[in-house]
């Protein structure tokens, strides 16, 4: 691990001010926030992240968890995993969020971990953690070397010929099922972007992950109110039954009035580049009766146009056996 100076900021507006004279908030930024440090520390002992400042920012007033007016439900970017997970009103109202959490990682590292950490979680892909090989995302234009390579977990949905590596997040793919907010403070002011459009495909610049800017700094996600009945469930298929990494996962929201599905979110995990929202396996369900045909077409639907590699192709049916899964299970509690 390199030098680096370690600050810390008393205030948001500090660690604005101390990340805003980064060139980037991407891979290779010269200066990082620092809170549970499970994921950067990891990259920096690794080389793979070499800033030669940190700003800790787990001082700042970002932890709590708290209702909205509206009914949804406000969580601090300093929030554990932990107690996101077990928080009584995410239990409660948001069931699909604190079950993705608890299916990942270890009790002591959901311990540390907070919700922003989690939302910029780097991908697990051999080559992006090992200097030795050519890696886009970690060096642009030094080739991907997963095509061709060791294969078997990367992604089959939004690749590019620039870069395959999957999506490890659970808590991120159950945000996206809630259409949760990512509100963010920086140089700039203050913004909130929908979980949708915050992660960015790979295309031609998978070293750019996130609409992030120098000097932005994540400070709270919102989740909206679901619909009065609505029901959510998460489930993950890995190699292991804990601490492994998603092969495919599948958050489901849904709702039935009349033997009909008349709200309906899906969302897919270990088979995106991004944490993967998929509105044609919704548009398939939405008004549908809950039968395990339209389940399976659902499915389906969510997995057209997958692009595999030599070994990952199993994926694709792995991914439409979990969603035709997952929609058995939640319908069969709404």
């Amino acid at each position: 691990m390199q030098r680096f100076e370690l600050i810390t900021a008393s205030t948001v507006s500090d660690a604005v001010k101390a990340q805003s004279v980064s060139p980037t908030a991407q891979q290779g930024a010269q200066v990082r926030f620092i809170a549970g440090g499970t994921n950067l520390v990891d990259y920096m002992k690794l080389n793979v992240e070499v800033p030669r400042q940190l700003v800790d920012i787990n001082g700042l007033p970002l932890d709590k968890i708290e209702p909205m007016p509206n009914g949804g439900l406000k969580i601090g970017a300093l929030a554990r995993n932990s107690d996101v997970a077990h928080h009584d009103a995410v239990k409660a109202q948001y069931p699909v969020l604190s079950q993705a959490i608890l299916s990942g990682a270890s009790t002591q590292l959901r311990n540390m971990a907070t919700t922003a950490g989690n939302l910029l979680q780097k991908t697990r892909c051999a080559y992006y953690r090992d200097p030795a090989y050519g890696c886009n995302k970690r060096q642009p234009g030094t080739g991907c070397s997963a095509i061709g390579g060791h294969n078997r977990t990367m992604a089959i949905l939004g690749t590019s010929d620039k870069c395959i590596a999957s999506n490890p997040s659970d808590q991120n793919v159950a945000f996206t099922a809630l259409d949760a907010m990512i509100h963010i403070t920086g140089s700039k002011g203050d913004r909130a972007i929908p979980i949708a459009q915050f992660y960015l495909l790979p295309g031609n610049t998978p070293e750019r992950e996130t609409l992030l800017e120098p000097g932005d700094l994540i400070t709270h996600v919102t989740i909206p109110a679901l619909p009065q009945g609505a029901k959510g469930l998460y489930l993950k298929l890995r190699d292991r039954a804990s601490y492994e990494f998603a092969l495919a996962s599948a958050a489901i929201v849904v709702r039935q009035s009349g033997g009909h599905i008349d709200f309906i979110r899906v969302a897919m995990g270990g088979v995106g580049t991004i944490p993967w929202r998929s509105r044609e396996a919704e548009k398939v369900l939405q008004g549908k009766a809950a039968t395990p045909a339209n389940f399976r077409a659902a499915a389906a639907a969510a997995l057209h146009g997958a692009t595999p590699q030599l070994q990952n192709g199993f994926k694709i049916e792995l991914a439409r056996r979990c969603l035709t899964h997952a929609l058995t299970q939640a319908t069969a509690q709404a």
